[in-house]
């Protein structure tokens, strides 16, 4: 029974059947089974109207439901000439292709397919050609020569071929008998051009005989000639698919083979740059000959598991939000703003630019400034994988670089590592401690870290262990270090470091207030109901309990206050308690730190000094004493060599200079002089005391008094002049907090008063010299001898607001 599509009317819209893994052809006889309830409706709907149905191949096998966008527009209008009910639900349908057709329209979709059809009409050809008769007749050969080759076709082809003489049937007919893949098909189907459709057909003919006779060699052994190298493997492949075919219908489970192709298709969808696919599959390649139970087997499998894990081309999108970003800065640390400056322009330029190179930061500062966890915030704000690699301590390259696979038990290094544990190739990475890396006998690890923390060099970094090239120069590195000497120049020199200075009085007094309370009552299980910390009790717990330039003694302290409230609570003592600086005592113990107080009176040798520590700022005296003797000099305070020599460098500048100093002739000859700095078990070291050690000398060499309400820092040289130093930020509070406003500094520092808070710059008088004769003017009290001379002699005075404009 046929049907001739020219006098066959096609409505407008009809059911459509989408089908999978085939593609139907006009003219094309054959059964189908009809499962889906939406695909039932559809045979139903066709078989209460004009049996015409609409038939279209789906793009994903595997899709149960699928959707207009995953079926192809272009099907076969069939008929069904019959239908049958399975005892399990399904639907036995033969069907009969009628015309080629092209969707216009779905105009339904649920319960069932209902698509607006337009009829494909074939354009008949009138004169076929000779290029048309050769190529009818070699696809009619091929034909021949597939069957001959052992390819399953139905018997009564060769016949049917005979008998059409229309190319565009022809390459249909074959196309439909082939059992191409349905993508290849479709492209048939979708073909207009009788001539296209039946070159495309050879093309498809020629590729399955090329195959087949490939696989003949392979059966009998013998290839013609000798055995290259991809011969080989084909043949091991097509072996390989026999012996998996063979024992699939024998019911034997192969595993290895199942996991082999697992691995194979996780190395392909890996993303992998074809160097490090090459190699994978190389490996792969290898695994496979192996026997299962080798030692070398488990040390392959482990590589490749390294390698499909690793996100080579994975990452994550970058929140590019700078108003998110900057709050979310400010909400997790006070303060640190040219760190969080550096994140904002990196951010800034990521916008403007997409393909930009992660920078490389350091961030140096004393203990508990909050470096690490701004690493965290970082990450946050950015919308990036975040993972700490703790440095401090470790002695062997291979951490960082990795241990080469031929060793038992290698594993890769702990930058590999982490872009495994985070899956994505752009985290934010924090290097903690990068300045306590050691080295022995296994190698030094800071010089490992040089690849990867160069920008020009981290796009192919090499790990030992994977020994293929991986790209870190989307990742941002962050490294945090105490010591920025403790570096090594190389490494130092590959970073961008940014100086993270330590908390002032005020600074802590505000973070404790805003974070450290809240985050200790909820630890200690209490609540505001049971506590309260006064401004005073705070201040009070700062400054005579903890003497560090970080938070966390700070943050201990806080919480020893909150469980001794929360034992008092449990107990019954106390339901509420309210901390101050007057009961503090009772619940910490007596202050651990006492401050020395200031001067009262001006003395004759003895001078304040200002020091930087790790700790922050400190107020440090300078005591100078003559007795008899043959000028000679001797310091103690367990002084480092370099303060010696700036004692030294002191002494000689006022040999040299008598005269201009109004120091008796024969005082050198007389007297000896002895300087001590208190606080003699705490060592003492830098050239920033040359200022205070020149003024104590001058002015116990002259009977001079010192002013008790100034304090004064900077180097001297030989000729006089005062230079720079650093921590004047620090220095100057330490001042402050002693009461003292007046302070001494090198003028070159004029700069470093813009880091002083606007509130305590304008309490403050900075006093800019450039050589010790102006030191001289301004500290010694001369009107304690009743002399009223005053005046700086060109020294520079800078006064709260003053000083900020200058600085800045």
């Amino acid at each position: 029974m046929s049907f001739d599509d020219k006098v066959l009317e096609i409505p407008a819209t009809l059911p459509m059947l989408p089908v999978r893994d085939i593609v139907v052809f006009p003219y094309m006889i054959l059964p189908l089974f009809v499962g889906r309830d939406a695909s039932i409706r559809s045979v139903e709907d066709a078989l209460s109207k004009n049996r015409l149905i609409f038939l279209a191949s789906q793009k994903e096998i595997a899709e149960e439901n699928p959707s207009a966008e995953s079926i192809y527009t272009v099907g076969t209008i069939a008929m069904i000439m019959r239908m049958r009910k399975l005892s399990d639900g399904r639907v036995k349908i033969l069907i009969q292709g009628v015309a080629k057709g092209r969707v216009k329209n779905f105009v339904k979709s649920s319960p069932s397919f209902e698509v607006e059809v337009e009829k494909i009409e074939e354009i008949p050809v009138t004169s076929p050609g000779v290029e048309f008769e050769a190529m009818v007749r070699t696809a009619k050969e091929q034909i021949e020569k597939i069957i001959a080759l052992g390819r399953v076709l139905s018997p009564d082809i060769l016949l049917v071929l005979d008998d059409v003489t229309d190319p565009g049937r022809l390459a249909d007919l074959i196309a439909s008998n082939l059992g191409i893949k349905v993508q290849d098909a479709q492209k048939v189907l979708e073909t207009a051009d009788h001539k296209e459709r039946l070159r495309l057909v050879n093309e498809i003919l020629a590729n399955e005989l090329e195959v087949l006779q490939a696989q003949s060699k392979m059966r009998t052994g013998t290839s013609g000639g000798p055995k290259d190298e991809a011969s080989k493997s084909q043949r091991e492949y097509f072996l390989r698919e026999q012996m998996r075919q063979i024992k699939s219908e024998l019911g034997e489970n192969d595993s290895k083979s199942e996991e082999m192709e697992e691995l194979r298709e996780k190395v392909m969808a890996a993303g992998m740059p074809a160097p490090v696919e090459t190699e994978a599959l190389k490996q792969l390649h290898r695994l496979e000959r192996m026997h299962p139970d080798a030692s070398e087997a488990s040390m392959v499998r482990t590589y490749l598991d390294w390698m499909v894990d690793l996100p080579w081309s994975k990452k994550s999108e970058d929140v590019i939000d700078l108003a998110r970003a900057k709050k979310i800065l400010d909400e997790d640390h006070y303060d640190l703003q040219k760190a969080k400056d550096r994140v904002l322009e990196f951010l800034a330029v990521r916008k403007l630019k997409t393909s930009i190179k992660g920078p490389i930061l350091c961030f140096v500062g004393p203990p508990g400034v909050g470096k690490t966890s701004l690493g965290k915030s970082i990450a946050r704000s950015m919308g990036r994988e975040y993972f700490r690699i703790a440095l401090g301590g470790v002695k062997d390259e291979a951490e960082i670089r990795g241990h080469r696979r031929t060793y038992v038990g290698a594993m890769p290094g702990k930058v590999i590592q982490a872009l495994r544990q985070v899956k994505h190739n752009n985290p934010v990475i924090v290097l903690d401690e990068i300045d306590k890396l050691g080295s022995d006998f296994r190698g030094d690890p800071s010089a490992a870290m040089l690849e990867v923390l160069d920008p020009e060099q981290n796009h192919s970094f090499r790990d030992n262990y994977l020994n293929v090239d991986f790209d870190l120069s989307n990742a941002l590195f962050i490294a945090t270090a105490n010591v920025l000497e403790n570096i090594p120049p190389a490494l130092r020199d590959r970073m961008e470091v940014i100086q993270l200075s330590g908390y002032t009085e005020n600074d802590k007094l505000l973070i404790t207030k805003a974070h450290l309370v809240d985050r200790q009552i909820e630890a200690n299980g209490i609540t505001k109901e049971n506590i309260r910390f006064t401004d005073e009790g705070i201040q009070f717990l700062i400054s005579h309990y903890t003497r560090e330039a970080g938070l966390r003694n700070l943050e201990r302290e806080v919480g020893g206050v909150c469980r001794k409230v929360a034992k008092m609570v449990v107990m019954g003592e106390a339901t509420f308690v309210e901390v101050t600086d007057k009961n503090l005592p009772d619940l910490l113990g007596p202050p651990r730190f006492l401050r020395d107080e200031k001067l009262q009176d001006s003395q004759v040798g003895v001078v304040t000094g200002l020091a930087w520590t790790q700790a922050g700022g400190e107020v440090l005296l300078v005591e100078a004493l003559k007795y008899k003797g043959k000028g000679g000099l001797v310091l103690t305070g367990q002084l480092g060599d370099v303060m010696k020599e700036s004692a030294h460098a002191a002494m000689t500048y006022a040999r040299a200079h008598t005269e201009e100093l109004s120091i008796p002739e024969d005082f050198f000859e007389k007297w000896d002089i002895h300087i001590h700095l208190p606080a003699g078990a705490i060592p003492k070291d830098g050239p920033s005391a040359g200022v205070t050690l020149s003024t104590a000398l001058l002015s116990l060499m002259t009977d001079t008094p010192v002013r008790h309400d100034i304090a004064m820092t900077g180097e001297v040289t030989l000729q006089g002049r005062v230079l720079p130093v650093g921590g004047i930020r620090e220095k100057c509070l330490a001042a402050l907090s002693q009461g003292i406003t007046d302070v001494i500094i090198p003028l070159p520092n004029q700069k470093d008063l813009a880091d002083i808070p606007k509130e305590f710059k304008e309490k403050m008088n900075f006093i800019l010299v450039e050589n010790l004769d102006e030191v001289f003017a301004v500290a010694f009290d001369r009107n304690s001898k009743g002399t009223k001379k005053s005046g700086s002699k060109g020294a520079k005075k800078a006064k709260g607001a003053a000083a900020a404009s200058s600085a800045a």
